[in-house]
């Protein structure tokens, strides 16, 4: 046997690898399928983690090793995942098979992994034991078969690499399935070629010239299709705008312009030529972003990149700068993100020492800044501003208070920022903003601690502070956009099993099936996931008993979603389990019709669900004859 402090680690470090991947955005590519689901497979796997971790048990050598595979297996697929996420969709596109099978090698992985683990032995509840089981039985059956292409994409871009002008009905088409439809996506795309060529020194070979030629297509596509085209609220620099905001990885990190003849020096990052070539002569050795030591002082043209802030330049109407670059001591990016340092800095000062009506303004600034780009959300926690946003939740002007804590909504989306979020004291602030607070104060508020309550151990410092209550406030009385925040927060906190005691012994209950009752609500969806997950524990299964359920789960099970069917199945079984009143109401209802119908055609859930809830079924009908 390995030792419990071992044993911890490994947990603790598997389900980081969980959190990681549950966290991941949607994808937008080709390969969009497989990536959604891996990731809604491994998210499956959390409880398993949790459920041992709080477990007194010892694990046995074999579920340790099993469980170590597993971790190199969810490290592998973050990697893979990211790489999908923020790779190039033109790339993945012509890529397709290989990117396949990757995903289907990862399957095979983390398939072995778990056919290590006896997770039928362990000291768990019986519907993790259920859940890992139909996760096994997923990643098995995917194991078996590779996804089929998309030919409908593979045979279009195949026809466009053949034709000087493609048809534009194919290049819609392309443009559709890569989600490459305004110029704001191909900016984006472009940026993503180019950081591809600064992580590894070049493009693909084989698709160097195809992903130029795509890229330029799809640009005149998007033009045509949009002659009057404007851009985005959050970003109004594309064309016709009078300033359009240069993206910061085409200046050059040393004097912060548009570079002209971008260079590539041995730590793979890029300067404009004229400006490095200063650095290097005035006998530095050092790379002036990074600070590692140079290994060589050659510098290589960077003919992807160059090309890149072309397409800009004539998308945006920018002439190139044709005088050597400017390359006077403007160095407030070097050492970290590239930033307005100086403006940040000044914005500090306003919330730490200004009046009430710059600490407002100043507060709505950061709010603005962090939402724009990560590297803002990076500058803005290290120059120290969390602290004095936390500050600010107390306010007593209402604007304010909405400012702070969208601003620290919007800084919780990089992972490091919600630790120091939680470490300047904020859970408390923010749950009393979610109670006093203005509706989009509490809105916020809700977002935000759903936000921090993505690390299991926050989950349990907000509990503790007395959110839940407020949440169900929110839930019952919030606008609608309010009352899914509420939901997704509370859903999200009940994972954690002291919550569903606090949510059952708060009277979410009678709310949530209000809203089942109620299709016109908009919130069936939310409220079915909650019940299911409070149905779980025996406080939450005797609560949703008392208030009458069977015959709305009965016409769910009938006229549902396939999502809504799985989790009323769910909710059904154990509602069912050992209540012979309930499964006699549910037959006279007509339940076992919908049930057997569920049980061929439902998902492979709501399938053993309904399975189950039948057997139990017939078990009565034998008792009665």
């Amino acid at each position: 046997m390995r030792n419990s402090q071992s044993q911890e680690i490994l947990l603790s470090r598997l389900s980081e690898s969980t959190r990681a991947i549950s966290a991941l955005p949607g994808c937008r590519t080709a390969s969009k399928k497989i990536y959604c689901y891996l990731v809604r497979r491994i998210k499956l796997l959390s409880p398993l983690f949790e459920e041992l971790n709080d477990s007194d048990e010892e694990l046995q050598d074999d579920v340790v090793t099993g469980l170590e595979l597993l971790g190199i297996a969810l490290n592998s697929a973050l990697e893979l995942l990211k790489s999908v996420h923020e790779g190039s969709k033109i790339l993945q596109a012509l890529q397709l098979e290989q990117i396949s099978g990757k995903f289907h090698h990862i399957t095979e992985q983390i398939e072995e992994a778990l056919s290590h683990i006896p997770y039928t032995t362990l000291d768990i509840t019986e519907e993790v034991k259920e859940q890992i089981e139909l996760v096994h039985t997923q990643f098995k059956r995917a194991k078996g078969k590779m996804e089929s292409p998309d030919l409908q994409l593979e045979m279009d871009l195949a026809i466009a690499q053949r034709e000087r002008n493609p048809d534009p009905a194919i290049l819609k088409r392309i443009s559709e399935k890569l989600h490459l439809r305004t110029l704001e996506d191909l900016k984006r795309e472009s940026l993503a070629i180019h950081d591809m060529v600064i992580a590894h020194g070049e493009l693909p070979e084989e698709h160097s010239e195809t992903m130029s030629f795509f890229l330029k297509k799809l640009k005149d596509y998007v033009m045509m299709e949009n002659p009057n085209f404007d851009s985005s609220e959050d970003d109004k620099s594309f064309v016709g705008h009078t300033s359009p905001v240069i993206p910061d990885d085409f200046r050059c990190p040393i004097s912060l312009e548009l570079m002209k003849d971008p260079v590539i020096v041995s730590t793979g990052q890029t300067y404009e030529r004229s400006c490095i070539q200063k650095w290097l002569d005035a006998g530095h050795k050092t790379c002036p972003k990074t600070q590692q030591t140079l290994l060589h002082t050659a510098l290589t043209p960077n003919y992807v990149l160059k090309s890149l802030i072309a397409f800009w330049c004539e998308s945006n109407g920018v002439e190139l700068p044709k005088k050597r670059g400017n390359c006077r001591n403007k160095r407030s990016g070097v050492g970290g993100s590239d930033c307005d340092r100086a403006a940040i800095d000044a914005l500090l000062q306003k919330l730490a020492n200004g009046s009430s009506e710059e600490q407002r303004a100043a507060a709505g600034e950061f709010r603005l800044l962090a939402k724009r780009n990560a590297d803002n959300r990076v500058c803005i926690a290290e120059a120290g501003a969390i602290p004095l946003l936390v500050e600010l939740l107390g306010s007593p002007d209402s604007r304010t208070q909405e400012h702070a804590v969208t601003a620290l909504l919007n800084l919780s989306i990089n992972e490091t920022n919600k630790g120091t979020i939680v470490n300047a004291g904020a859970i408390p602030d923010i749950v009393d903003v979610l109670k006093i607070g203005s509706m989009e104060a509490r809105e916020n508020a809700a977002a935000t601690l759903f936000s921090l309550s993505v690390i299991d151990e926050n989950k349990v410092a907000i509990g503790a502070a007395g959110a839940i209550p407020a949440l169900i406030d929110l839930l019952c009385q919030g606008t609608p956009r309010g009352k899914k925040d509420a939901a997704t927060a509370i859903f999200n906190l009940s994972i954690y099993q002291g919550n569903k005691v606090r949510a059952v012994r708060s009277g979410i209950v009678p709310p949530l099936m209000r809203l089942l009752k109620d299709p016109g609500s908009g919130m069936v969806d939310e409220a079915l996931a909650i019940l299911a997950i409070l149905a779980s524990h025996l406080e939450g299964k005797v609560a949703i008993g008392e208030s009458d359920p069977i015959p709305v789960l009965v016409e769910v099970i009938r006229t549902g979603s396939p999502r809504n069917r799985e989790n009323t199945a769910a909710i059904l079984w154990s509602l069912c389990t050992g209540n012979v009143q309930f499964l006699k109401l549910a037959k006279d209802l007509g339940a076992e019709e919908v049930l057997k119908e569920l049980s061929e055609s439902g998902t492979d859930r709501a399938k053993r669900k309904a399975s189950s809830v039948l057997e139990l079924l017939q078990q009565v009908e034998a008792v009665s004859s």
